[in-house]
């Protein structure tokens, strides 16, 4: 095994604003591993509230690269082990490491891995696209700019009703509402009763991570399902999620990769919770990561290469919330040039 691996810091096409601040770039770590000639992909986004920086990610690498790349590759599980006890406190990277042996295993195999995991890709669910907190104006315009069968709305404002209630006005189509951990128990609640009126299918992490007491009462009187996110980053989470949310939202990034993402997946179905899996706005290469899960879930959000102006790879296509494959095999990212 060889390993190469660069820099990303792909543009926004607007500012990405959310509760916790704005940006207008998004970096990531890109990584490739070579196997007697077969190369792999993974990514991994940089953010900066979990304290996990590309350039920490670069450094980790540096001082343990002759361990990734000594390991005898048989299959992506045991890889994920290996990689899991060698970086415990880097799950960013070893997301990218998993994600590009994945990779590798589906062109040994010559299949897509939903293939290679037996599912059925004909009834997956709709990609939903993010509107960031703006301006209601600009919030408006982006959302006509590009009609959709579902809206992720980012909020955590003082004007979070007032920016649903217009949002409302122009489109007939699903939200879904983010509020990155912004509200307040009764302010939630009180929203949230509101929110109901106006088509709204979820409201993901409305509380702070740590506010188990404040989601325990909101998911007993919401009128609305909750989806956990800042509170369920690793798999050690889900049980904890059971009784106060009605379902979770895995990134790939934030619990170390496609390998822990597919046992909480098994774990969250074993507690009858719905389960999303959702984008850190991946480019191609990770989004090829998540649509290979597409079957196993209840709702998506992997719009990551449709928020960025630029791409590293070509991989999935879009047609108006449906997830169109690419032929390759792995993940179906093509990498041009790494």
């Amino acid at each position: 095994m060889t390993l190469k691996y660069k820099k990303s810091n792909l543009p926004f096409k607007y500012p990405f604003t959310i509760s916790k601040g704005t940006k207008t770039h998004q970096p990531a770590l890109l990584v490739e591993l070579e196997f007697f000639g077969i190369k792999g992909y993974g990514e991994a986004p940089a953010i900066t509230y979990y304290d996990i920086s590309v350039d920490k990610m670069i450094a980790d690498i540096e001082y343990k690269k002759k361990f990734i790349e000594k390991v005898s590759f048989t299959e992506p599980e045991r890889y994920w082990h290996y990689l899991h006890h060698t970086f415990p406190e880097n799950p960013f990277l070893v997301c990218a490491l998993d994600m590009a042996g994945w990779d590798i295993f589906g062109k040994l195999k010559r299949k897509q891995l939903y293939e290679i995991w037996k599912l059925d890709i004909s009834k997956n669910p709709l990609t939903d696209l993010t509107i960031g907190i703006d301006t209601i104006e600009n919030m408006v315009s982006k959302m006509k700019e590009t009609p959709w069968p579902i809206y992720k709305i980012k909020l955590g404002t003082n004007e979070d009703v007032r920016i649903m209630e217009e949002l409302r006005k122009h489109t007939d189509s699903i939200f879904r509402i983010d509020a990155n951990a912004a509200w307040k128990a009764d302010e939630a609640l009180e929203k949230i009763k509101i929110f109901k009126d106006l088509n709204v299918e979820f409201i993901e992490q409305p509380l702070a991570k740590e506010d188990w007491q404040g989601m325990k009462f909101l998911y007993e009187h919401s009128p609305l399902p909750l989806i956990a996110d800042e509170s369920c980053v690793s798999e050690h989470d889900v049980e904890k999620c059971r009784g106060h949310f009605h379902g979770i939202n895995i990134k790939l990034t934030k619990c170390s990769g496609i390998t822990p993402a597919l046992r909480m997946i098994k774990q969250a179905r074993e507690f009858e919770m719905k389960v999303m899996v959702g984008c850190m706005n991946e480019s191609s290469i990770g989004t090829g990561a998540i649509a290979k899960l597409l079957p196993l879930l209840d709702y998506v959000d992997m719009d990551g290469p449709l928020l960025l102006a630029e791409d590293v790879a070509k991989g999935v296509q879009y047609d108006y919330g449906k997830i169109i494959y690419s032929n390759g095999f792995g993940l179906g990212a093509n990498v041009e040039a790494f």
